[in-house]
């Protein structure tokens, strides 16, 4: 068996300038402030600017991922961009990206899995180093999902926003071990992933539109109840398999990054893993829901504030349309 380990070794993020918020929503919806924070948590969203794409969100996280890695571009075998709102139908956003930082050789491709999609692209790129063939891995969560929504329907273009974040992934030894209270032993880098769908619930959160069923791009559509449902019990089933993947419990875990969709999804699936909300990074208020994004942007805060500590147990999970969720047990 390979003891080969994908390590996380840089991370960036990037908003767009234009910050839209609640108020600015309430002038022309049958809406408040009061109404989208008490159901939402989300205080305010960034809008990408006329003419700015996924690709270019994805561009700058991505430059700010390898700065954090001390890594040159060239170094990069493998690009995933996690996307449900690609630049163009094809090729991939992944090559735009490819090409605009000027590597010329290597893999690059999208992975559509919504709001999981982050999850999954890191699990596919985990799978790539631990098989041996790529040494150093890119992977982006960005989307632009303002072109998506129906700004007319209050229930769901509240709920979203834009922007991007990216990850370095780089290869090591699973005996790689730190320092801790106990001496070293504690294995680093990525521990397992865990992934499920389940198509039967396509319907409650889709978009009604696509290049062969209605040659359209189309909106947006949820059913909030059912997805909040389904949400808060599977979020919280995954999340307990990582941990029993790996013998662990709840209380070794120091960081909870879920996917920010809803700051009463987030509450939820804490109440239901026995975790205070101390020890989960929450970013929802100020970017709402930003799809394959959410994750890796919220990964970036808690590394930067400090909060996210060499050594640390980050537990992340996320759950998009499809039905598709997911987990991921790292050790920072």
């Amino acid at each position: 068996m390979s003891n080969i380990r994908s390590r996380i070794v840089g991370c960036g993020s990037y908003l767009p300038e234009r910050i839209v918020t609640n108020r600015e929503l309430a002038e022309r919806l049958d809406t408040s402030d009061d109404w989208i924070i008490a159901r939402t948590g989300i205080k305010e969203r960034h809008i990408a600017a006329d003419g700015e794409l996924t690709s270019d969100l994805a561009l700058r996280a991505s430059k700010q991922a390898l700065g954090h890695a001390l890594l040159e571009a060239g170094a990069v075998d493998l690009i995933i961009v996690c996307t449900t709102t690609p630049d163009d139908t094809f090729p991939a956003t992944a090559t735009r990206v490819q090409a605009e930082l000027g590597i010329t050789e290597g893999i690059a491709f999208d992975i559509q899995a919504v709001c999981s999609g982050f999850v999954y692209g890191l699990t596919v790129a985990d799978n790539f180093i631990k098989a041996g063939q790529v040494e150093t891995a890119l992977v982006i969560g960005a989307e632009t999902y303002s072109r998506i929504l129906d700004w007319e329907d209050r229930g769901t273009c509240v709920l979203f926003g834009d922007g991007a974040g990216a990850v370095v992934l780089r290869a090591g030894t699973s005996d790689a071990a730190i320092p801790g209270e106990m001496g070293w032993g504690q294995a680093q880098g990525i521990l397992s992933t865990h992934l499920h769908s389940d198509g039967r619930y396509r319907d409650i959160l889709y978009v009604d539109g696509g290049p062969s069923a209605t040659q359209t791009v189309g909106h947006l559509r949820m059913s909030g109840r059912e997805v909040f449902r389904h949400a808060v019990t599977d979020l919280a089933a995954v999340a307990k398999e990582s941990l029993d993947a790996n013998g662990v419990g709840i209380d070794a875990v120091d960081w909870i990054v879920p996917h920010q969709a809803n700051q009463r999804i987030i509450d939820g699936v804490a109440r239901k893993l026995g975790i205070s909300l101390d020890r989960v990074i929450v970013t929802v208020d100020r970017h709402a829901n930003t799809s394959a994004a959410s994750i890796p942007l919220a990964l970036d805060q808690g590394i930067s504030d400090g909060r996210i500590k060499r050594g640390d147990l980050v537990l992340l999970e996320a759950m998009g349309g499809g039905l598709t969720w997911g987990a991921a047990l790292v050790r920072w």
